[in-house]
């Protein structure tokens, strides 16, 4: 029999219809240097793999930028006016600008300007920069800035990364000495940007003018600080030669005490002299105050570090720790002084990094297990080693590319795993087949590749076209997504070279066709010598080398004595009887009427499917909701509210969040079950006031924040929280800050943190007026819109704001130009002389000790809170005769009124807007959410007051997360309709057919019957990112199977025509093509079985979110198992897509797929009769 086969093959050799594949052809005559790159692949990808950045999403480069300008002394609208406008509108004219939006303030204005991603964050610097360049050089704009504009690119990785608290029985001074030491030493580490100091107030020489002495005196504050910057200060006078030695020549001496500035001569005229003791206040202290930081309700010493974009996290942070702890050892910090680490994001990334991999190796143990079940211990081994080769080859390449090791790419690898498999599955079968029949390995190899090297090709191809689309994502979620499309082309790139150039050498090398019997007694030594050495490895300690020796005893027997007895069993008897059984099925499936009841039973589940979906929605969110790690509380007063006021409230708000923590664990407590949960489920609770308390995610901050405050509160790890959920608490906190006793000028905002690009507020409603309209009108129409929506509460919305600061008290002193120009002084020196008599102004530095200090210099505090004596105070100045003249501030302003008004004017695409928008609370419907506030906002805008709300030009839309959701599921649905016609692309080519490509993609379109079966049945949500981008993955997964039947089939027809002697015009009859569809599906059987199992087994580990920890297992017997985590909610929606998916699309590449080739043939073959035409053999 053999012999025969042989000879068969033989003569088919001479007749060339068995073809090599030149690459593998090659590969197998230079084993040598297959080997050598064999070594190269496993060394490269380790290296890469160790060494990769790790770091949580990808840290992504944004064309955004922010521009700066201060104009002291200005309100609002004159800033808008002169500033704003100006600079907007020579942005306007810059190319690939796709959104501008503006801020003006008192004394300063901001605009962020967001380009399209077709260019890099530096050239979108540059167009800006020379944007405001233009926009300056027009003679109506302000020639008297203070400064330069401030022009800088967003950086969204510019937030604290860790906070480190100093705390302990010393005064703040000593503290504050300690933590400026850290943050020198800190700032001396290359991957950190910037490190601040928190809750210490910086000590400055405080010299407060005394009005009434000065006035006498005839002093101005210019001539106070051109006294100390000509007094106190070194220059060098050049260099003296004495002796033939150059010297330098310093004249001048700086002043090291403060008593020495009291002598000063302030001014001189007329024989009369004045000095700075005359007519100011010295005194060496702390500066206003503007900020305070507390953990868990004591005050610190905090600095908050940050990272520099691009550098490692964690090893960033490793050096931070490593710094600290070499400083105390030195005992440059006191070991007394209590130092602790907060907010320390390294935590949560090395915890979704380790259950990532420990994902990627949990999929490996079940997709190993699969294959040999399936194929048998020999060639599981020859098709298992293309993942690891395949991964190495892949991380060696997204390093070379500058990729980091980050969520995205980790789980593209656990998503390939039941993928990467396929081609070798295909290629080490064959070549088995090949050297059954008597060839030599290499002959084996050569051939077997040959014979399916293009049909993997083109099978790799459809999957690689799903995600193509995927990889053309735009726009800043594109950026974050496209690291998935990219690593899984890469993966199965690389096992498709696997296939093609490292299995067929292996196998000419390896492969063996004689099975020898299991030597019982020399496996049983082994395994019993493996686990007797494990025991006493660990008995002595060595738990590393114990394990070892264990899992190799132990894999040895269970091989042994189950494994391989069960192999045998399930090869031998289950999966012969799956055949029969399938064989049995298939075979009524397509007697009589049945193949056509089959199919329309199949339409009709999925259009029961769609009406389920219909009928009991699934929660559709934009975004996966997480468990989140931290919480911040956002506590903002209006502008103007003083510190002190704030952290007032802070405190406040600190026992509500202290109250919640003691109510959510009350039950527990009570029962005396977990009398310490609190202290296990919140890690830290830290609260900040003024500097640093900003969200984050709103882009930089520019001016002080007295009147903001935040306390932030992060949780322990996922797996040490003993399954309680943090949505719960936050839901829990939602309720109690709606509670909350405050006035309604004090916002109250709890937010957790995103997981993934940064995102709108789900309820975001912008306002808008027609050109030309005051904006005080615009204001008053957006709050007559929020009083509604307040009026008729939705459920689920947390708290409605607008963006723009009101109720803020202002004090407007309008400079009288005529009398100005006549006496010769212009509004900056006014201006100016105000500004420095309320907030001060540092005019120079002074050195006590080794440190420096700012001199400051302003009006005493006596003199800062009276109008009149601001008013009161001379300005001195020179006129445009250089004339020296002093005049009362009041001679040349018009009085001032105190109103309130609004603290910011905002603008978006150069039109005056005003924002309504609004989180929801824990647990809420954000879609369901939206949909009743679009009809409450209808509600208005029906009413009278909406009627003329519409009549005077004002409009009403919805943007924000909706808005953006819209954008990203149209792109999605684009995505997967070019996915489509790609593989269609793909397989109509292979074919050159329509009909099998109508089949394949009949049987993408069902498969979304399961996906929809799925989320219904086990209620789970529609995340419109993550359940398309496993749609679009699923159409690349499941035609794979069904184009190899296909394939197959058609080879069936035509090798029974062969043998029947049917020329090319001749057809089958109707019963022999349903034999050959028959028999093509029960030879298919076993290799679209295993396909869709390993691919399901790959995935199900992330889906259900166990967690095994098998370093820790390793090293220290703790396998740390707990179910869920960031990483499954995150993922999970992606992954029951494609397992609910590929379960039901099994089914139909089984049974639906035959049945309808079958259907098809008959039709074709009736029309064809019907006109007369020749139908070719294929499909």
């Amino acid at each position: 029999m053999e012999e025969n086969s042989v000879r068969k093959n033989q003569a088919e050799d001479k007749l060339g219809m068995h073809k090599e594949f030149g690459l593998s052809t090659l590969s197998v005559n230079n084993r040598k240097t297959v080997f050598l790159l064999l070594v190269i692949i496993v060394i490269g990808g380790l290296v890469s793999y160790i060494s990769m950045p790790r770091e949580s999403f990808p840290e992504v480069q944004i064309p955004e930028i922010y521009v700066g300008v201060p104009y002291p002394g200005n309100s609002p609208e004159i800033i808008q006016d002169k500033i704003i406008r100006p600079i907007e509108n020579e942005i306007n004219t810059v190319k690939n600008v796709d959104e501008i939006k503006s801020t003006a303030i008192q004394g300063y204005a901001s605009i962020q300007i967001k380009f399209d991603f077709v260019i890099s964050p530096d050239e979108a610097k540059d167009l800006v920069d020379n944007a405001v360049k233009e926009a300056r050089a027009d003679k109506e704009f302000p020639q008297d800035l203070p400064s330069e504009p401030t022009i800088q690119k967003m950086d969204i990785t510019q937030f604290p990364v860790v906070n480190i608290n100093l705390s302990g029985n010393y005064p703040v001074e000593k503290l504050n000495a300690k933590a400026e030491i850290l943050e020198e030493e800190i700032e001396s580490i290359e991957a950190i940007s910037e490190v601040n100091i928190r809750g210490v107030q910086q000590q400055k020489l405080n010299i407060e003018i005394r009005r009434d002495d000065a006035e006498a005196k005839r002093v101005s504050f210019g001539d106070v600080e051109r006294a100390i910057r000509e007094g106190h200060m070194n220059m060098g006078a050049g260099n003296l030669s004495i002796d033939g030695v150059d010297q330098a020549v310093i004249v001048g001496d700086k002043f090291t005490k403060v008593h020495q500035f009291d002598s000063l001569l302030v001014k001189s005229e007329e024989g009369n002299s004045v000095h700075l003791f005359e007519v100011a206040d010295l005194y060496f202290g702390d500066s206003d105050t503007t900020s305070y930081a507390r953990q868990n309700g004591n005050p610190v010493v905090m600095l908050d570090v940050q990272k520099r974009g691009g550098e490692n996290l964690l090893d960033a942070l490793d050096a931070v720790k490593e710094k600290v702890t070499g400083l105390t050892e030195m005992k440059v910090l006191p070991r007394d002084i209590e130092i602790s680490f907060t907010n320390d994001q390294s935590i949560q990334i090395r915890d979704q990094v380790s259950n990532l991999e420990n994902s990627i190796i949990f999929g490996v143990i079940l997709v190993v297990l699969v294959l040999l079940f399936f194929l048998g211990g020999r060639n599981a081994l020859f098709v298992g080693v293309a993942i690891p080769l395949s991964m190495f080859m892949s991380f060696a390449l997204l390093n070379m590319f500058g990729v980091t090791l980050n969520i995205m790419v980790l789980f593209s690898s656990v998503l390939a795993l039941g993928m990467l498999v396929d081609n070798g599955i295909v290629v080490v079968e064959n070549i088995y087949r090949w050297m059954d029949d008597g060839y030599s390995g290499i002959e084996a190899a050569k051939k077997g590749v040959g014979e399916v090297a293009w049909p993997i090709i083109a099978s790799t191809a459809t999957t690689l076209a799903a995600f193509v689309p995927l990889a053309l994502w735009p726009g800043i979620m594109g950026e974050f997504m496209q690291y998935l499309p990219i690593t899984l082309m890469i993966v199965l790139g690389s096992s498709l070279f696997v296939a093609l150039v490292i299995n067929p050498v292996l196998t000419a090398v390896a492969m063996k066709i004689d099975a020898k019997k299991p030597k019982v007694k020399r496996a049983l030594v082994i395994g019993f010598l493996g686990i007797g050495l494990g025991l006493v490895f660990q008995t002595l300690g060595a738990i590393s080398w114990g394990n070892f020796f264990l899992v190799v005893g132990g894999i040895t027997i269970f091989n042994l004595l189950l494994l391989s007895p069960g192999t045998r069993v399930f090869q031998g008897r289950v999966l012969p009887y799956l055949e029969r059984k399938y064989f049995s099925f298939l075979a009524k499936s397509l007697k009589r009427w049945r193949p056509a009841w089959v199919l329309l039973g199949t339409f009709a589940l999925l259009i029961v499917s769609f009406a389920l979906v219909t009928v009991l929605p699934p929660k559709i969110l934009f975004f996966p909701e997480n468990q989140p790690q931290y919480i911040n509380v956002f506590i903002e007063h209006p502008v103007g509210t003083e510190i002190a006021k704030t952290n007032e409230t802070t405190k406040k708000v600190k026992e509500i969040v202290d109250q919640v923590t003691l109510d959510f664990f009350s039950n527990e407590i009570e029962a005396g079950k977990d009398t310490a949960g609190q202290s296990k489920f919140i890690e830290s609770i830290i609260e900040q006031v003024g500097e640093g308390t900003s969200d984050p995610m709103a882009g930089p901050q520019f001016g002080t924040t007295p009147h903001k405050g935040r306390i932030t509160i992060a949780f322990a790890e996922f797996k040490d929280r003993n399954g309680r959920k943090t949505s719960e608490y936050k839901k829990t906190l939602d309720a109690a800050i709606q509670r909350a006793p405050f006035s309604a000028d004090v916002k109250l905002v709890a937010d957790k943190n995103q997981d993934g690009p940064p995102q709108e507020p789900p309820v975001n409603i912008e306002i808008t007026g027609r050109p030309g309209l005051p904006y005080i009108d615009l204001l008053h129409k957006a709050e007559s819109v929020k009083k509604h929506l307040e009026r008729y509460p939705v459920d689920g919305v947390a708290k409605l704001k607008l963006n723009v600061e009101t109720g803020k008290a202002e004090l407007p002193i309008t400079v009288d130009k005529e009398k100005a120009n006549a006496a010769g002084v212009s509004t900056y020196q006014i201006a100016q002389s105000i500004r420095t008599a309320l907030f001060g102004k540092d005019i120079a530095m002074f050195k006590k000790g080794d440190k420096n200090y700012d001199v400051a210099l302003r009006f005493g505090k006596d003199f800062r809170g009276d109008i009149d004596a601001l008013l009161d105070q001379k300005i001195m100045f020179m006129n445009n005769r250089g004339k020296k003249l002093s005049i009362p501030i009041r001679s040349v302003v018009k009085s001032p009124k105190k109103h309130i008004t609004y603290g910011s004017v905002k603008r978006k695409d150069l039109k005056d807007m005003i924002t309504i928008s609004s989180s929801v609370v824990e647990g809420a419907n954000p879609t369901e959410v939206v949909e009743n506030m679009k009809v409450e906002l209808n509600r208005f805008l029906n009413s009278e007051a909406g009627e003329e709300f519409s009549a005077n030009g004002f409009a009403a839309k919805f943007t924000g997360q909706m808005e953006q959701q819209a954008k990203e599921m149209s792109f999605l649905s684009t995505a997967l309709l070019i996915a489509v016609f790609l593989i269609l692309l793909i397989i109509v080519t292979q074919f050159n057919s329509f009909s099998a490509p109508s089949i394949i993609l009949l049987s993408v379109l069902l498969s979304l019957t399961g996906v929809f079966l799925g989320l219904v049945i086990f209620r789970q949500d529609f995340v419109i990112i993550m359940t398309m981008i496993g749609i679009i993955s699923l159409a690349g997964i499941v035609v794979n199977n069904a184009i190899v039947l296909i394939d197959y089939t058609n080879l069936l027809r035509k090798q029974r025509k062969d043998q029947l002697g049917l020329s090319e015009t001749e057809q089958l009859s109707v019963d022999e093509v349903k034999q050959t569809i028959i028999k093509g599906g029960q030879t298919r059987l076993r290799p679209v079985l295993l396909t869709a199992i390993t691919t399901i087994l790959g995935l199900l580990p992330l889906a259900t979110g166990l967690n095994i920890d098998f370093v820790s297992w390793f090293t220290t017997n703790d396998p740390k198992i707990f179910v869920g985590g960031d990483n499954v909610i995150f993922f999970g929606p992606m992954s029951w897509t494609i397992i609910y998916g590929l379960t039901f699309a099994t089914f139909l590449t089984l049974v639906v797929v035959p049945v309808t080739y079958y259907l098809l043939f008959r039709l074709k073959r009736w029309i064809f009769k019907l006109g007369g035409w020749t139908m070719r053999s294929g499909m």
